[in-house]
């Protein structure tokens, strides 16, 4: 593998704020001077609407990478943001499972294509724990989970940890999780403070500290093909996505010193 940063933005549950993480956090990164690149393996392909690629113009896809029918350099493209790079996703996705469930490496094809890439990669996965999110995680050194603070929350959380533990021992022991992010969360709402503390009582360290609040901002930012921190920089959204960049960095620099 090249010397890039994998990690895979992971969770089966849809509409925790995944892709809007993928998307926020890689222009987050890409502001402090990251070389960032997002992969949508959604076939919703929402991260590659919400950076400004056209229905017309994600060929060659993600599709493309895990069929292994062009590298990471063919499929990368710019967005309009510095530093900031995108594989874009088709709906060729959705057929992806059944075309490669009888190939040999099933599981290894996105780790395989991504052996020449390069700064940080994020993986904006699929709201499902199938073959593609599996793709990603073996690929990944590291899992960022959103979670919303909601009242089942917590509940989801054990299905996809022992997705996790499975891939640890079958394919990827590298594997680990590097952080549950808490996502639109409301401080003036008693069930969003008591899923947080519930998270991090039973999470401890693992739970990021910074927490994204619940914000129109954010919400109205993939319309304009935006991340929130170039719609509306000085939100409360864009100084949590800010604030999330700089401990991810200071995680994985003590994470560095460790190893």
């Amino acid at each position: 593998m090249g010397d890039a940063i994998i990690v895979a933005v992971a969770n089966q549950k849809g509409g925790v704020g995944k892709t809007t993480t993928a998307i926020n956090l890689g222009a987050a990164l890409a502001e402090r001077g990251q070389a960032v690149t997002v992969i949508d393996l959604d076939p919703q392909g929402n991260a590659s609407t919400g950076l400004g690629i056209g229905g017309g113009d994600r060929s060659p896809s993600s599709y493309d990478l895990l069929a292994g029918d062009t590298t990471i350099a063919a499929a990368t493209r710019p967005t309009a943001l510095a530093n900031l790079s995108i594989v874009p996703a088709t709906a060729d996705l959705s057929s992806a499972e059944l075309d490669i469930a009888g190939r040999a490496r099933r599981t290894h094809l996105l780790a395989d294509s991504l052996k020449d890439a390069s700064g940080i990669v994020l993986i904006d996965c699929p709201p499902a724990l199938g073959l593609l999110t599996i793709n990603a995680m073996v690929a990944a050194e590291a899992v960022i989970v959103p979670l919303q603070a909601e009242f089942y929350a917590l509940e989801g959380l054990s299905q996809l940890m022992l997705t996790i533990r499975q891939v640890r021992q079958s394919a990827n022991p590298a594997l680990r999780i590097e952080g549950v992010l808490l996502t639109m969360s409301d401080s003036r709402n008693n069930l969003s403070q008591q899923v947080e503390a519930d998270a991090r009582n039973t999470l401890g360290a693992v739970v990021f500290d910074t927490v994204i609040p619940r914000n129109v901002r954010v919400s109205e930012s993939p319309s304009h093909a935006m991340p929130v921190i170039h719609y509306d920089p000085a939100s409360k959204g864009s100084a949590a996505y800010r604030a999330l960049a700089v401990e991810l960095l200071a995680r994985r620099k003590k994470e560095n010193a460790r190893g």
